[in-house]
């Protein structure tokens, strides 16, 4: 055996041809994705294609075991990179290797891989975690609601994190299978189309599929005792619907408006465009809550919602989201009032529909029963500040704004642009400013002006501007309450707890 003698010199040259010129490089990603609202939430560094997310949940003691599996590519040298979540990690493999990890701040996982990521790399994260998760709290509160049999992942901006590891912020977004194993006795509801039921020694798993790309808030898991009904919309969706069984006085009036979802998505299909997905429907738990939430193609109702009755407004409203919000997601947090305001716009148009108030009506009463010194006035949807994201204003101001811009560019160019909107956008993101753009482009007119009034200006637009779009209240004064106003005001806690 003969030895081959490396001077020093030529020793250090070839280890230094062995590592990349870059290493020095590779750093970590950041913490957050860049969110002015919530500068914590997300994470820089990568982009995540898809989640398959093997869960195993317990509703007498609300513990959840899991493996997550995340699909990745990385969008810069990455040494290290967060995830989103608050669970117990056993352990975390990247690329087949395991990776050391650590919890940081509220609601961090840091991942610190064997080797660093060069930029472009398909990457595969396995976490495998446990916990309970009704007793995490981040920042003071939980979005993981306990029902008397079982429980519930549903919340605005932020509901991941208690159930599943992810980048959570709407700019990632994914696809999803979720498969969980409950008693049998039990069902687990999530986004998507079911793909198996399957049972075994005690326990019964279901799996779900969700096949476009969805925010990591609009990913939802309920797991309880349900009554499930099906059914398919004269467009062709499947739809399922879920009502706790013990709704108590509150079940007809759910099942009675939930059962209108086909209904509703395909008159809606013809403001918005075909609907966007591939499954429909919604769920309602017993939880204390009172908000609903477009948790996408099966949106979460509180039983609250139906304790006056029927609510179909409500309904309207989450499956609005579907196209405003879901199909198109917000670029940024200040951006809401594109899901909002345009939900809540809906509501107004489905008044109009049922001959219970037009939108001209709405929006003279929003507008005269408002004082100028309203505190109502200051919000500005437009960018209206993480304390007030889901303000009153962003959703009956929001929706003043819309029908500013219809009376102000005539009904074929307004009805044209909330058509052609979600197509220019569908599952991507975009920023109020994008559509302020893409209503100018339609219309052919200069709206900048017209938006800042309705949007940006934290004051009550004057009368000689609410008359230049028709929007003015009459010379008896207050105009009015319209028939609908009652069931659209029912829906003011849609993301109040």
């Amino acid at each position: 055996m003969h030895r081959r003698l490396i001077a020093p010199g030529a020793l250090a040259a070839s280890l230094l041809l062995a590592i990349p010129a870059s290493a020095a490089d590779f750093s970590p990603g950041a913490p957050g994705i860049g969110d002015p609202y919530y500068p914590a939430y997300g994470n820089g560094g990568y982009d995540v294609s898809h989640y398959d997310l093997r869960l195993t949940y317990q509703p007498t003691t609300d513990r959840l075991e899991g493996t997550a599996t995340l699909l990745a590519k990385t969008t810069q040298d990455l040494s290290r990179f967060n995830l989103d979540f608050l669970l117990d990690v056993s352990e975390v493999r990247v690329n087949g290797t395991k990776a050391s990890f650590t919890a940081s701040g509220e609601h961090e996982l840091e991942i610190t891989p064997k080797n660093p990521l060069p930029k472009g790399t398909a990457v595969t994260v396995v976490v495998r975690y446990s916990g309970v998760p009704s007793t995490k709290k981040a920042y003071g509160f939980t979005s993981w609601h306990r029902t008397p049999d079982g429980g519930v992942g549903a919340n605005e901006p932020e509901a991941a994190w208690w159930w599943f590891p992810s980048n959570d912020h709407p700019l990632d977004k994914a696809t999803y299978d979720v498969s969980v194993a409950v008693p049998d006795g039990s069902q687990a509801i999530s986004n998507g189309t079911l793909q198996s039921v399957s049972s075994r020694a005690g326990w019964t798993r279901y799996s779900w599929r969700s096949n476009k790309p969805q925010a990591t808030y609009l990913a939802t898991l309920a797991v309880g005792k349900f009554d499930l009904t099906t059914g398919t919309s004269e467009s062709g969706i499947p739809i399922v619907n879920a009502y706790s069984k013990d709704l108590g006085d509150n079940y007809g009036a759910a099942r009675a408006s939930l059962e209108r979802t086909g209904e509703v998505a395909d008159w809606l299909s013809e403001y918005f465009g075909p609907y966007p997905f591939n499954a429909l429907g919604g769920y309602v738990p017993n939880t204390n809550t009172g908000y609903a939430l477009e948790t996408q193609t099966r949106p979460f109702y509180s039983p609250r919602q139906f304790a006056s009755g029927t609510n179909v407004s409500v309904v309207v409203h989450e499956l609005a989201h579907q196209w405003y919000g879901d199909y198109v997601s917000v670029t940024g947090w200040k951006d809401i009032w594109i899901n909002e305001g345009f939900a809540r716009y809906a509501q107004w148009l489905w008044s109009e529909h049922e001959g219970e108030g037009t939108a001209q009506e709405i929006a003279d009463y929003v507008y005269a029963s408002r004082a100028a010194d309203d505190p109502f006035w200051t919000v500005k949807p437009g960018d209206p500040g993480p304390e007030n994201q889901f303000h009153i204003a962003v959703y009956d101001r929001g929706a003043l704004a819309l029908q500013a811009l219809r009376n102000e560019i005539g009904d074929e160019a307004f009805f044209a642009t909330l058509k052609g909107w979600p197509q220019r956008y569908g599952h991507g993101n975009a920023t109020v400013g994008d559509f302020v753009k893409y209503a100018e482009e339609v219309s052919g007119q200069p709206l900048a002006s017209l938006f800042d009034t309705w949007l940006y200006q934290a004051s009550k637009p004057g009368a000689p501007a609410a008359r230049a779009v028709s929007i003015a209240p009459g010379s008896k004064g207050v105009p009015v309450r319209p028939k609908s106003w009652k069931k659209i005001a029912a829906t003011n806690s849609v993301h109040e707890g």
